[in-house]
């Protein structure tokens, strides 16, 4: 191959990546396993959102995670995460409990939030969604 031929060879392959890249779906599971701040975390994920709309979000909460997604939930001023949760849930963020919290601390499946789904295990679902559907881990 001539030396000008293989140049715009790899051009031309270089910008099929960068095309085929662009074009990727963002994938993305915020991990949560406490209480300290369930609010901030849902800031990053609406702020994610805001930067990257098709994005694929998923939010997988276990031990004390958990607690913003029960029935009558609120932040540290009384303000329900409920409303929090079915606005990102209309933007296509889903939810997930882990079931071994749940049994651990004698919660009825009942007490979570309609907009959540109840996983088998919080942290199998992370490592589930990294290594068979390619999503990115953040623990903010």
């Amino acid at each position: 191959m001539k030396p000008l031929h293989f140049a715009f060879a790899l051009i031309l392959f270089a910008f099929l990546g960068l095309a085929q890249a662009a074009d990727r779906e963002d994938r993305a599971v915020y991990h949560i396993n406490d209480n300290n701040n369930p609010m901030g975390v849902l800031r990053n994920v609406r702020n994610h959102l805001d930067a990257s709309p098709k994005a694929k979000i998923a939010v997988v909460t276990h031990s004390d995670g958990i607690n913003f997604l029960l029935e009558g939930a609120q932040d540290k001023n009384g303000n329900p995460y409920e409303v929090v949760v079915q606005e990102l849930v209309a933007r296509g963020v889903q939810f997930k409990v882990c079931n071994n919290t749940l049994l651990a601390r004698k919660l009825d499946k009942s007490k979570v939030l309609p907009e959540a789904s109840i996983v088998p295990s919080g942290v199998a679902e992370i490592s589930r969604l990294q290594n068979q559907e390619g999503y990115a881990y953040l623990h903010p």
